[in-house]
């Protein structure tokens, strides 16, 4: 079983990892490139703000209701082959979608039943990628790798919206879905010979091995203890109630108020694409302010100033809102670079799927509430709505954050989750 390591060890670990990630980032490209397609597809079929909402919580839904169990058996199996099964399924049924478009047969519930499944095998692979990364990267390298894969999103936003756009227009949809089929090959192969690092497994107590729900309830107490961590996802939470949705309904913003069609769509993503990227950056060379707390709410805060003026923004001022959602994009590695490098460096790692997973349900809590009103909502009010509403919100919630002793202490307060569960005073985990 592996443990996490030092960059003194000397432990070559830039080829596995690098061939690992790099064919993951293909994989998701195609993936970019679907669902760019069906939202695009969907938008220009329906018009509907409640049918891109309901195609957003149908992504949701497995990890949000799922996300404890997924995590726990995140922990308990073999990663590199949850990974290997989650990439395939996802291909799999790409294939499937691919055949009803193919047939002419497809209808929006199969849209929706796909994206669901493909969400299922993602969360599986996504955070299976992400558990097994504390044990694959020397500890002193985490954070550059954070800030890596924030470029890499940006880079993805940038070049699979304009990528899909063009697509789109120039390709039926079955043979968009074969590229994503193609691509999945990348992240499906490099896993039949790459190592994937096993973490330690809990011993046994009395001579009674650990169970699911065991190691689920495990999970739950790091959490609870965590008690930091935990107030900054309530507050992600309801973050999450009014962004999700106004992100959801993008291309409905880009088409009803703005009047742009596929090509501006596809601008816009590629600028919030260049502000990830930018932000990455900037974040690979400063690093953030040594408490990452401050960095973390900061960011938010500026986030929320980004989404309020896109929500205010006349007709006329398109080429505005791309500013506006380049400095949203901007601020994005701020906020999730930095309280991913807490959890990666902090959490064990044999407790980081139940801790990553339970960190996504927590988060994600409200956001089907909010899609579920703001679609309707939006087709009543106006589809600026939830953009000063979300982005009101967040700046409440940054400047909230400021005042709470134990968001301010994120750091620390992550000694005293890993004492709890182990039973030891958190007073001695800090002193060690």
């Amino acid at each position: 079983m592996a443990t996490q390591f030092s960059i003194t060890d000397n432990r070559p670990w830039k080829r596995p990892y690098f061939t690992l990630w790099g064919g993951q980032a293909i994989s998701q490209l195609g993936s970019r490139l679907v669902g760019f397609a069906l939202i695009w597809y969907l938008t220009v079929q329906t018009g509907s703000a409640s049918v891109l909402a309901g195609a957003t919580l149908v992504t949701m839904l497995p990890e949000l209701l799922l996300g404890p169990v997924i995590g726990t058996l995140i922990d308990r199996w073999n990663r590199r082959r949850i990974m290997l099964i989650g990439d395939t399924l996802v291909a799999l049924v790409t294939v499937l979608l691919a055949v009803l478009f193919a047939l002419g047969v497809v209808e929006i519930w199969h849209i929706y039943a796909i994206l669901m499944v493909r969400a299922l095998g993602g969360a599986f692979q996504g955070n299976a990628t992400a558990a097994s990364a504390s044990l694959m990267v020397p500890r002193e390298e985490l954070g550059r790798i954070q800030g890596l894969n924030q470029m890499l999103q940006g880079i993805l936003s940038v070049v699979a919206a304009p990528l899909g756009a063009l697509l789109y227009e120039t390709l039926p949809l079955q043979t968009i879905l074969a590229i994503d089929v193609f691509s999945a090959l990348f992240a499906i192969v490099p896993l039949l010979w790459i190592v994937i690092p096993q973490p330690e497994r809990k011993a046994a107590v009395n001579g009674q091995k650990s169970t699911l729900w065991s190691e689920l309830v495990d999970g739950v107490r790091y959490v609870r203890g965590f008690t930091g961590l935990l107030i900054i996802l309530v507050m992600a939470s309801l973050i999450n109630f009014t962004l999700n949705p106004a992100s959801s309904l993008l291309p409905l913003l880009i088409q009803g108020h703005f009047g742009k069609g596929a090509l501006e769509l596809g601008y816009m993503e590629a600028a919030f694409g260049f502000g990830i990227i930018a932000g990455g950056l900037l974040m690979s060379v400063w690093g953030g302010f040594k408490r990452k707390i401050l960095t973390i709410l900061l960011g938010l805060i500026g986030l929320g100033v980004a989404f309020a003026l896109m929500g205010v923004f006349p007709a006329s001022g398109y080429w505005m809102v791309l500013v506006a959602a380049v400095f949203a994009a901007l601020m994005l590695p701020f906020v999730n670079g930095s309280l991913s490098a807490v959890m990666q460096s902090t959490v064990a790692p044999e407790m980081q799927g139940r801790v990553f997973t339970l960190v996504g349900t927590i988060s994600m809590a409200m956001s089907p509430l909010g899609l579920a009103i703001a679609g309707p909502l939006s087709d009543a009010l106006g589809i600026q709505t939830w953009y000063w509403i979300g982005g009101l919100v967040c700046v409440s919630m940054g400047v909230l954050g400021f005042a709470i002793p134990a968001v301010m202490n994120l750091e620390e307060d992550s000694a005293r989750a890993g004492a709890a569960l182990n039973g030891a005073p958190a007073e001695a985990a800090l002193q060690d």
